[in-house]
Protein backbone atom coordinates (compact mmCIF):
# COMPACT_ATOMS: atom_id res chain seq x y z
CA UNK A 1 0.00 0.00 0.00
CA UNK A 2 2.82 2.44 0.80
CA UNK A 3 4.58 1.60 -2.46
CA UNK A 4 1.40 2.41 -4.39
CA UNK A 5 1.11 5.73 -2.58
CA UNK A 6 4.78 6.48 -3.32
CA UNK A 7 4.25 5.74 -7.03
CA UNK A 8 1.18 7.98 -7.08
CA UNK A 9 2.98 10.89 -5.46
CA UNK A 10 6.08 10.54 -7.65
CA UNK A 11 4.13 10.62 -10.93
CA UNK A 12 5.00 13.62 -13.01
CA UNK A 13 1.44 14.83 -13.47
CA UNK A 14 0.86 15.03 -9.70
CA UNK A 15 4.02 17.08 -9.26
CA UNK A 16 3.11 19.29 -12.23
CA UNK A 17 -0.31 19.89 -10.73
CA UNK A 18 1.19 20.79 -7.36
CA UNK A 19 3.56 23.27 -8.99
CA UNK A 20 0.68 24.77 -11.00
CA UNK A 21 -1.41 25.27 -7.86
CA UNK A 22 1.48 26.94 -6.01
CA UNK A 23 2.34 29.21 -8.94
CA UNK A 24 -1.35 29.98 -9.48
CA UNK A 25 -1.76 31.02 -5.84
CA UNK A 26 1.34 33.23 -6.01
CA UNK A 27 0.23 34.78 -9.30
CA UNK A 28 -3.24 35.35 -7.87
CA UNK A 29 -1.68 37.74 -5.37
CA UNK A 30 -0.06 39.69 -8.21
CA UNK A 31 -3.34 39.96 -10.11
CA UNK A 32 -5.23 40.97 -6.97
CA UNK A 33 -2.63 43.64 -6.20
CA UNK A 34 -2.95 44.99 -9.74
CA UNK A 35 -6.73 45.12 -9.54
CA UNK A 36 -7.01 46.43 -5.96
CA UNK A 37 -4.08 48.87 -5.99
CA UNK A 38 -4.01 50.11 -9.58
CA UNK A 39 -7.19 49.48 -11.54
CA UNK A 40 -9.85 49.99 -8.84
CA UNK A 41 -8.29 53.27 -7.61
CA UNK A 42 -8.25 54.46 -11.23
CA UNK A 43 -11.95 53.61 -11.55
CA UNK A 44 -12.56 55.26 -8.17
CA UNK A 45 -10.95 58.43 -9.51
CA UNK A 46 -13.35 58.46 -12.44
CA UNK A 47 -16.52 57.24 -10.70
CA UNK A 48 -15.85 58.66 -7.23
CA UNK A 49 -16.15 55.40 -5.30
CA UNK A 50 -13.74 52.44 -4.96
CA UNK A 51 -16.65 50.02 -5.30
CA UNK A 52 -20.31 49.95 -6.23
CA UNK A 53 -21.54 48.26 -3.04
CA UNK A 54 -24.08 51.00 -2.21
CA UNK A 55 -25.23 51.41 -5.80
CA UNK A 56 -28.82 50.25 -6.44
CA UNK A 57 -29.53 49.56 -2.77
CA UNK A 58 -33.13 48.44 -2.30
CA UNK A 59 -34.78 47.86 1.07
CA UNK A 60 -37.43 45.15 1.04
CA UNK A 61 -39.29 44.33 4.28
CA UNK A 62 -36.41 45.71 6.32
CA UNK A 63 -33.76 43.75 4.38
CA UNK A 64 -31.18 45.43 2.21
CA UNK A 65 -30.83 44.04 -1.30
CA UNK A 66 -27.48 45.22 -2.61
CA UNK A 67 -27.26 44.92 -6.36
CA UNK A 68 -24.12 47.03 -6.16
CA UNK A 69 -22.20 44.21 -4.44
CA UNK A 70 -22.93 42.02 -7.47
CA UNK A 71 -21.87 44.85 -9.77
CA UNK A 72 -18.60 45.24 -7.84
CA UNK A 73 -17.93 41.49 -8.14
CA UNK A 74 -18.63 41.61 -11.89
CA UNK A 75 -16.32 44.60 -12.37
CA UNK A 76 -13.59 42.90 -10.32
CA UNK A 77 -13.96 39.72 -12.41
CA UNK A 78 -13.72 41.66 -15.67
CA UNK A 79 -10.68 43.57 -14.41
CA UNK A 80 -8.95 40.36 -13.34
CA UNK A 81 -9.79 38.70 -16.67
CA UNK A 82 -8.44 41.72 -18.56
CA UNK A 83 -5.28 41.80 -16.44
CA UNK A 84 -4.63 38.09 -17.05
CA UNK A 85 -5.33 38.42 -20.77
CA UNK A 86 -3.22 41.51 -21.39
CA UNK A 87 -0.40 40.61 -18.97
CA UNK A 88 -0.07 36.88 -19.73
CA UNK A 89 -2.14 35.46 -22.58
CA UNK A 90 -1.51 38.14 -25.20
CA UNK A 91 2.28 38.40 -24.65
CA UNK A 92 2.58 34.60 -24.53
CA UNK A 93 0.68 34.24 -27.81
CA UNK A 94 2.94 36.86 -29.41
CA UNK A 95 6.05 35.02 -28.17
CA UNK A 96 4.73 31.71 -29.53
CA UNK A 97 3.96 33.31 -32.91
CA UNK A 98 7.44 34.86 -33.07
CA UNK A 99 9.06 31.53 -32.15
CA UNK A 100 7.00 29.70 -34.78
CA UNK A 101 7.98 32.27 -37.44
CA UNK A 102 11.64 31.96 -36.45
CA UNK A 103 11.43 28.14 -36.67
CA UNK A 104 9.41 28.24 -39.90
CA UNK A 105 6.37 26.54 -38.38
CA UNK A 106 3.07 27.33 -40.08
CA UNK A 107 0.18 26.21 -37.84
CA UNK A 108 -2.27 26.32 -40.74
CA UNK A 109 -0.13 23.90 -42.75
CA UNK A 110 0.05 21.27 -40.00
CA UNK A 111 -1.34 17.91 -40.99
CA UNK A 112 -4.62 16.81 -39.48
CA UNK A 113 -4.75 13.70 -37.33
CA UNK A 114 -5.57 10.62 -39.48
CA UNK A 115 -8.21 9.50 -36.99
CA UNK A 116 -9.90 12.88 -37.24
CA UNK A 117 -9.88 12.65 -41.04
CA UNK A 118 -11.40 9.16 -40.90
CA UNK A 119 -14.11 10.22 -38.48
CA UNK A 120 -14.88 13.24 -40.67
CA UNK A 121 -15.26 10.97 -43.72
CA UNK A 122 -17.55 8.63 -41.78
CA UNK A 123 -19.67 11.54 -40.56
CA UNK A 124 -19.95 13.00 -44.06
CA UNK A 125 -20.91 9.61 -45.51
CA UNK A 126 -23.59 9.15 -42.88
CA UNK A 127 -24.98 12.64 -43.48
CA UNK A 128 -24.98 12.18 -47.26
CA UNK A 129 -26.54 8.70 -47.16
CA UNK A 130 -30.10 7.62 -46.60
CA UNK A 131 -29.34 5.80 -43.37
CA UNK A 132 -28.77 2.33 -44.86
CA UNK A 133 -25.45 0.72 -43.91
CA UNK A 134 -22.69 0.39 -46.51
CA UNK A 135 -21.18 -3.07 -47.11
CA UNK A 136 -17.48 -3.76 -47.67
CA UNK A 137 -17.69 -2.96 -51.39
CA UNK A 138 -19.08 0.52 -50.85
CA UNK A 139 -22.58 -0.23 -52.09
CA UNK A 140 -25.65 0.15 -49.93
CA UNK A 141 -27.17 -2.98 -48.50
CA UNK A 142 -30.88 -3.61 -48.56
Amino acid sequence: MLNGFKEFIMKGNVLDLAVAVIIGAAFGQIVNALVESVLMPAISGVVGSPNFDNFALVTFNGNDIRFGVLLTAIVNFLLIAAAVYFAIVLPMNKMIEARNRRLGIDPAAEEADPNTLLLTEIRDALVAGDGRPVDGTGSKTL
